[in-house]
C-alpha cells in the first residue's frame, strides 16, 4: 500500500485505472530491458551508460531511475530474461520426446548464438557474487533454481539410462552448472583453446558410465611413478611490480607497512565494487591517507591492480596445505586440500579473483593478460600432470588429459562462484574430491 498521501482526484479513481498504470510500468520495464540488451551489447556493458539506455528505450533518464536505480540492477535484469527463457527451454527439453536426454550443451549453442550473452553473463557472475551488490540475492536464488532444476534432470536420466544410477543427482547437478559457469568464463579468454558446447556434450555422454569407471583390459596402476611435473613459476611474471623503490625499500617498516595496507585495502573495495567502480580516491579514504600519499606507494590505479593479484598469487602459492606427492595422481588428489584452505583462511582472495576474473572479460581490461596468462599457465600446468597420470596408469585411457584439465580449471572457479552465493549449499572442496574420485579412481 502507498505511503504517500493521493490527491483527491486519484483516489477517485477506478481499480482499473490503477491496473492500468501497473501495466504501463511492466511494459515500460519490458522497453528498458530490451534496451538495454541492445545497448550493453552493441556498446558493452561498461562503456554504455545509463543516459545511453534511456534514450534507446525512449524515456527519460529519471524517468528510467524510477525503474532501475543503478546499472547493476539493470544488467540484473537483462541476464534474468536471457536465464528465464533458458530454464523454460530446459524445463522443455526434460519432457521432451526424447526422455532423459540432458540440455546442458543445447542450452550452452543456443547461448552462444546470442549476441553479448556471453559477456554479460561473465560480468554479472564475478560482479554479483559480493552481498552488498544489488543483483546478489536474484543470482543467489538463480543459483538455487538452476540446482533444483538440474538435480530433477539428473533423477529422469538415471531413469531413462542416460545417467549411470551410481551417480549422486544433487552433486552432479552442481558439479555441472559449475563447470558450465566456469567454461562461459574460460572461453572468453582462451577461445582457441576452449569448446564449451563440445565439452559439455562430452561430459553428457560421461555420466552415462559409472563412477570412476575405466576399461576392464586396461593395466593396473604402475607401481614406480614417472616424476612429477614442478608448479609452474609465477616468479618474473610479465604483471609483477618488479623491486620496491622510494621510501620502501629494505629498512623502511613504515612504508612496507603502509604498502601491505594499501594493497589489502584496494583488494577488499575491488571484491566489493570492482576495479572498473573503484577509484584511486575511494582507495585513499579506505586506507585513511591523501590521494597524493597513495600516489607515492602506487604512480597509478593499474599499478595498483598488479600488486593486488600479484599479493593473490603469492598467497595461493604460500598455503601452507600444499605438499608435493609422489605421483602425479596424488598431487592431483591433493588439490581439494588446498581449496578448503582457501575458502577458511583466505575468503577474500576468492572473492577478487571471481570478481576480477569476470570484470576483465572485455580485451581491453588492464587485466584482461593476467588473467588470460594465468588460465594459460594453470592449464599447461594440470595437464601436465593429467598427461603424467596417464603414462602412471592412474588416468583411464578414455580421458583427454588436456580436456581434464580445462574441465578442473573450469570447475574449480565455477564452485568458487557458487560458494560466494551460498556458503551453506556449496562446499568446494568436497565437490572436487568427488569429481577427482571419479576420473582418477583408485580401485
Amino acid at each position: 500500500m502507498p505511503t504517500t498521501t493521493a490527491t483527491e482526484g486519484a483516489a477517485r479513481q477506478p481499480r482499473g485505472a490503477v491496473t492500468n498504470r501497473g501495466d504501463r510500468a511492466r511494459l515500460t520495464r519490458t522497453r528498458i530491458v530490451d534496451a538495454a540488451r541492445e545497448t550493453f551489447v552493441a556498446r558493452g556493458y561498461r562503456t554504455a551508460s545509463l543516459r545511453d539506455v534511456a534514450t534507446a528505450a525512449g524515456i527519460s533518464h529519471p524517468g528510467l531511475l524510477k525503474h532501475f536505480a543503478t546499472k547493476d540492477e539493470l544488467l540484473a535484469a537483462v541476464v534474468e530474461s536471457f536465464e528465464a527463457e533458458n530454464q523454460a527451454l530446459f524445463l522443455q527439453q526434460v519432457a521432451s520426446e526424447d526422455p532423459g536426454a540432458l540440455a546442458y550443451s543445447l542450452l550452452a549453442q543456443r547461448n552462444a548464438t546470442i549476441p553479448g550473452y556471453l559477456p554479460l553473463f561473465a560480468a554479472l557472475t564475478g560482479e554479483a557474487s559480493t552481498r552488498r551488490h544489488p543483483a546478489h540475492e536474484r543470482m543467489r536464488a538463480r543459483y538455487a533454481d538452476l540446482r533444483e532444476v538440474s538435480e530433477a534432470a539428473m533423477e529422469e536420466g538415471i531413469l531413462h539410462d542416460t545417467v549411470a544410477p551410481d551417480r549422486d543427482p544433487r552433486g552432479e547437478a552442481i558439479r555441472v552448472s559449475a563447470a558450465w559457469d566456469g567454461l562461459q568464463v574460460l572461453e572468453q579468454y582462451l577461445p582457441d583453446r576452449v569448446d564449451l558446447v563440445g565439452m559439455l556434450e562430452q561430459h553428457e555422454s560421461t555420466l552415462a558410465l559409472p563412477v570412476g569407471w575405466r576399461e576392464p583390459s586396461e593395466a593396473p596402476p604402475r607401481p614406480v611413478a614417472a616424476p612429477v611435473p614442478p608448479l609452474p613459476d609465477f616468479s618474473g611474471d610479465v604483471w609483477a611490480l618488479g623491486p620496491e623503490t622510494g621510501a620502501d625499500v629494505a629498512g623502511y617498516r613504515v612504508g612496507r607497512e603502509r604498502r601491505a595496507r594499501i594493497v589489502a585495502d584496494a583488494t577488499a573495495l575491488f571484491a566489493e565494487e570492482g576495479y572498473g567502480d573503484t577509484s584511486l580516491r575511494d582507495i585513499a579514504e579506505r586506507v585513511g591517507v591523501s590521494k597524493s600519499t597513495l600516489l607515492h606507494h602506487y604512480a597509478s590505479k593499474e599499478q595498483l591492480l598488479r600488486a593486488v593479484l600479484a599479493e593473490r598469487d603469492r598467497g595461493i602459492q604460500d598455503r601452507a596445505s600444499f605438499v608435493p606427492g609422489n605421483r602425479a595422481a596424488d598431487e592431483l588428489r591433493a588439490l581439494p586440500r588446498g581449496a578448503a584452505e582457501n575458502a577458511t583462511d583466505a575468503p577474500g582472495l576468492i572473492e577478487v579473483y571471481a570478481v576480477l576474473s569476470c570484470e576483465a572479460v572485455p580485451a581491453d581490461h588492464p587485466a584482461h593478460a593476467y588473467f588470460a596468462h594465468r588460465y594459460t599457465q594453470t592449464i599447461d600446468h594440470f595437464a601436465a600432470l593429467f598427461h603424467a597420470a596417464q603414462a602412471d596408469g592412474d588416468l583411464p585411457a578414455h580421458r583427454d588429459p588436456e580436456r581434464e584439465a580445462v574441465w578442473l580449471v573450469a570447475l574449480w572457479d565455477g564452485l568458487q562462484y557458487q560458494w560466494l552465493y551460498d556458503r551453506d549449499a556449496v562446499d568446494v572442496a568436497a565437490e572436487l574430491t568427488a569429481h577427482l574420485d571419479d576420473v582418477l579412481p583408485t580401485a
